[in-house]
């Protein structure tokens, strides 16, 4: 073994002891025991949105992008128009906060290729933003401004309440979850938003089975493709108001039946706990 192997050797098996130890404490705080706001807006305030837009950061475009997937798993559910036609979009800034993206000009219909105006608007502030005051007093102004125009234009919004770090990363902390949470559900509340609770979703799994992958090795912060797929169920079960488990979608195979019926098992606990439905 070559030295610059055996040092990523060392780096990647300290990584891994870090998640497990963080995972382990995840695994003693179902996601039931957090204390937060109850979300006041607990159904779709669409009905089975057809046009649809996207805005975030990387966390959206990993993994083949959260909206490809939400759109497939909406074409196959049983209950949905087959005749449908389906308009989504993703605007996405890598590394950027919410308050990067030209909202007026993403949303003026015909813009980005849609003529109607969106029905529904999903905001994804960045991962960092919840964590501390003026990042939350920010976003908060944002998205504020946001669903003014989003309105304007006859749409409505949804707040994407993003997953949070886990070792490697340097800003790994176990109060992240329920900082991300308590920001997006007030946040939410205070201008009559649905919120789309991934970040629990991800912490739920977590902590059913501790030794699934849901970020990216190699940084902690982004989804890999297991993370995505259950954002995708989670964002699905929010917005359309329907269970997932059961949708045959399963990215064309690449992911395992057991994974799938897992994941779309802990999206459909979360979703029923968190909208009390």
């Amino acid at each position: 073994m070559t030295q610059n192997n055996a040092l990523y050797e060392l780096v990647r098996k300290i990584s891994c002891l870090a998640l497990y130890t963080f995972i382990s404490w995840i695994a003693f705080v179902p996601t039931y025991a957090i204390e937060l706001a109850t979300p006041a807006i607990k159904a779709p305030q669409v009905d089975n949105p057809t046009r649809v837009l996207f805005v975030g950061n990387s966390y959206f475009y990993y993994g083949n992008s959260l909206h490809n997937h939400v759109q497939r798993m909406a074409k196959l559910n049983s209950v949905m128009n087959a005749n449908s036609e389906f308009q989504y979009k993703s605007a996405t800034i890598g590394g950027a906060s919410l308050s990067h993206h030209p909202i007026e000009w993403l949303t003026e219909p015909g813009r980005i290729g849609i003529k109607a105006p969106f029905e529904l608007v999903i905001l994804a502030d960045g991962s960092a933003q919840p964590l501390s005051e003026s990042g939350r007093a920010r976003s908060r102004e944002t998205i504020n401004q946001f669903a003014q125009t989003i309105r304007s234009r006859g749409g409505q919004v949804a707040l994407y309440m993003t997953h949070v770090y886990v070792p490697p990363h340097k800003g790994a902390s176990p109060e992240n979850i329920l900082k991300t949470a308590k920001h997006y559900i007030d946040v939410g509340n205070e201008i009559g938003a649905l919120v789309i609770p991934v970040g629990l979703a991800f912490q739920e799994a977590y902590r059913r089975r501790p030794d699934i992958a849901l970020h990216t090795d190699f940084d902690g912060s982004h989804p890999d493709i297991l993370g995505t797929y259950l954002a995708a169920c989670v964002t699905f079960s929010s917005i359309y108001g329907k269970p997932c488990l059961g949708n045959t979608y399963d990215y064309f195979g690449r992911i395992g039946s057991e994974d799938v019926k897992f994941l779309q098992r802990v999206s459909d606990d979360t979703v029923e706990r968190f909208f009390n439905r």
